[in-house]
C-alpha cells in the first residue's frame, strides 16, 4: 500500500470519528430543545400575572415613588448583563451576544457612561478574562438548564448594586443582552433595559378589559418593595430560559452542519482513495505485463 493511500485512509477514519461525535451532539441537542421550549412556555403565566399585578398597582396609584422606578442621572456606571453559554459547539451563538454587548457598551461610553459587564456563562467569562476586563458579577454552570434560584441570585446582585451609588460600586442602570428563541432556525439577540423600570401611559383595548383592582396588605408601598424584585428575577429567569433554548437550537444547527461537512469530506477522501488504489493496481498490472514481455523476449532470444 502506497503512502498516499495510507494517508487518505487515516483521513477517512478521522472524518468518520468526527461525524460520529457531531451526530451525537446533534441528537442530544435535538432531544433537549423541546423540553427547553416547554420551560419557556411554562414561565410565561407567572411573568404575565406578576406584570399585570405590577401594572395595576402603578396605574391605580398616582405619585408612585420607588428606587427601582427612579432615574439616577448622577450615577454614571451602567451594568450590562451578558447571557452566554457554558459550553461550545453552538456556532456563532456566543459571538453574536458578545458582539451586541460590545456595541452597547461602546454606545454607553459615547453617552458619557461607564459600562460594567456582568457575565453569565463560561464562554463569556473566558472572553472577558482573557482580555483582562473586570466584571461586576459572574455566574456559570447552568446555561443549558437554568433554574429560578440562579436567576434569583443574579437578580438580587443586580438590584443590590442598583441601589448603591457610584462611590459604593453601584450602577445607575441595568441592561441585558440575551438571545431570544424565535424558531428552530432563527435566534435573535435582544438588548433590553431592565432597570430603572420605565412607566408608559398606553391605551388599553376593549378586548383586554380593565385592569383588576387589588387590595394590598399591609400597604401598596410595602407590596411594591416585594413585588419589584420578584418581577426583576422573573424577567431574568425568562431571559435565561430563552437563552438556553437558543443555545440548544444553535448547537443542533452547528452540529448538523459539521456532520454534513464531515460526510462530504468522507466522500471526497473515499474517491481520492479509490483513485489512488486504482492507480496502484494499474501500476502493478503494467509491471506484471512488462515483466512477462521481458521474459518472453528473453526466451525468444535464447532460442
Amino acid at each position: 500500500m502506497g503512502a498516499q493511500l495510507r494517508l487518505l485512509r487515516r483521513k477517512i477514519k478521522s472524518a468518520q470519528s468526527t461525524a460520529k461525535i457531531t451526530r451525537a451532539q446533534e441528537l442530544i441537542a435535538t432531544s433537549r430543545i423541546s423540553k427547553a421550549q416547554e420551560r419557556v412556555a411554562a414561565s410565561r403565566p407567572y411573568a404575565q400575572l406578576i406584570t399585570r399585578a405590577l401594572t395595576s398597582l402603578v396605574s391605580h396609584r398616582s405619585g408612585v415613588d420607588h428606587p427601582l422606578l427612579n432615574e439616577q442621572p448622577e450615577d454614571k456606571r451602567s451594568a450590562v448583563l451578558i447571557i452566554t453559554s457554558d459550553r461550545g459547539f453552538c456556532g456563532g451563538y456566543n459571538a453574536n451576544v458578545i458582539r451586541e454587548a460590545e456595541a452597547l457598551m461602546a454606545l454607553l461610553r459615547e453617552q458619557g457612561r461607564e459600562p460594567v459587564p456582568y457575565v453569565v456563562g463560561t464562554k463569556g467569562l473566558t472572553w472577558y478574562k482573557f482580555r483582562d476586563r473586570q466584571v461586576g458579577g459572574e455566574w456559570s454552570g447552568f446555561s443549558d438548564r437554568p433554574d429560578f434560584p440562579s436567576a434569583e441570585r443574579i437578580g438580587r446582585k443586580l438590584v443590590e448594586d442598583f441601589l448603591k451609588t457610584d462611590a459604593e460600586g453601584g450602577v445607575g442602570e441595568i441592561h441585558v443582552v440575551y438571545t431570544e428563541f424565535v424558531s428552530m432556525l432563527t435566534q435573535a439577540v435582544q438588548v433590553k433595559r431592565l432597570l430603572p423600570l420605565q412607566i408608559e401611559e398606553v391605551e388599553r383595548s376593549q378586548a383586554e378589559g380593565p385592569l383588576p383592582s387589588y387590595d394590598f396588605e399591609p400597604t401598596a408601598e410595602a407590596t411594591l418593595d416585594l413585588l419589584l424584585p420578584n418581577y426583576i428575577e422573573s424577567r431574568i429567569f425568562h431571559m435565561l430560559l430563552q437563552g438556553a433554548a437558543s443555545e440548544l437550537a444553535a448547537r443542533r444547527r452547528a452540529m448538523k452542519s459539521a456532520t454534513d461537512n464531515a460526510n462530504d469530506l468522507i466522500g471526497i477522501y473515499s474517491r481520492q482513495a479509490n483513485q489512488a488504489r486504482q492507480a496502484e493496481i494499474t501500476q502493478e498490472i503494467s509491471e506484471i505485463v512488462g515483466g512477462a514481455n521481458a521474459l518472453a523476449d528473453a526466451s525468444a532470444g535464447s532460442e
